[in-house]
């Protein structure tokens, strides 16, 4: 790399495009190590549902299930973690499915004012008594966090709701990330892959959840206190609640539906540099070097 490269190289894709591989085999590359971007892989007690990398990888099975990881939480943990990496090798790689904590990992995030003493629990208990007339109060005293909150999501509700009693949204003022101003010069990869292909890799990787004992590790993890995060995972109720193989085709679409979410999050981020991912990761890192390279 030179004195120009960038210094943080962020790996974007829908999940099941190779996103650790590749990310790993850029590290390797580099003489660094990957930082994960992605909410759920936060949690220890389930690593085959939500697909940990083998190799260690900052900011994996850091919190227990039945704990909560705030974004301004993991804000401060992954700007830690890339500067560390930087200052000592010269290069971070992070890489994750969630697009929010990918972009709170790559900037300085304006976060919200804490709510006042009390306030969750009384908008939770208004939530519970009518999610209907909750939903209806936000879009009067936020309408922007009312649209892009479902009245079935208490938590972000009930959150918007907090925010918008104090004079706050949910919604930021100014999308920061696709402003490209970034707390390090950062290079942004997206990863292409053909629909098809990534139909292939989605029902491949979930027949092998399977294989690898996720249902036991799933069952287990249901027995014990767990968050409400958490037990958001995908894959997770069904799991609990179907037989292996119906399981196993809810997984699947459900998966296929969360991809394509992912790639029309992935188009909007300017100055994203796609790359074809229907190759080896080894390749897909080394495009990745010479873009880098050519900064």
């Amino acid at each position: 790399m030179t004195d120009s490269s960038p210094e943080v190289i962020a790996i974007f894709g829908p999940t099941a495009s190779g996103k650790s591989a590749v990310a790993e085999a850029l590290a390797t590359r580099l003489g660094t190590e990957v930082v994960s971007a992605d909410a759920l892989q936060v949690y220890r007690g389930l690593p085959i549902l939500t697909n940990q990398p083998e190799r260690p990888t900052r900011l994996v099975a850091i919190r227990s299930l039945d704990g909560d990881m705030s974004l301004g939480e993991y804000a401060d943990l992954a700007h830690a973690a890339l500067d560390e990496l930087v200052e000592r090798s010269g290069a971070a790689v992070i890489t994750g499915g969630t697009g929010l904590y990918l972009r709170a990992a790559l900037v300085e995030l304006e976060m919200p004012p804490a709510p006042e003493n009390g306030a969750r629990e009384r908008w939770q208990t208004f939530y519970d008594r009518d999610p209907g007339a909750a939903h209806v109060r936000l879009a009067a005293l936020d309408p922007a966090a009312a649209a892009i909150v479902h009245r079935n999501d208490r938590r972000r509700v009930v959150r918007a709701l907090e925010l918008a009693e104090i004079g706050s949204s949910l919604v930021p003022k100014r999308d920061r990330l696709w402003s490209n101003e970034m707390r390090r010069p950062t290079l942004v990869v997206g990863l292409d892959t053909t629909c098809e292909a990534l139909e292939r890799r989605i029902r491949a990787r979930t027949e092998q959840m399977l294989v690898h004992g996720v249902v036991d590790e799933v069952h287990k993890a249901s027995s014990r206190p767990i968050s409400r995060t958490a037990e958001k995972t995908l894959g997770f109720r069904e799991l609990v609640d179907l037989t292996p193989q119906e399981a196993l085709e809810r997984i699947v679409a459900r998966t296929r539906r969360y991809a394509a979410y992912q790639r029309k999050w992935m188009r909007r981020i300017p100055g994203i540099v796609m790359i074809n991912a229907d190759r080896s990761p080894e390749q897909v890192a080394d495009e990745i070097l010479d873009v880098a390279r050519a900064r």
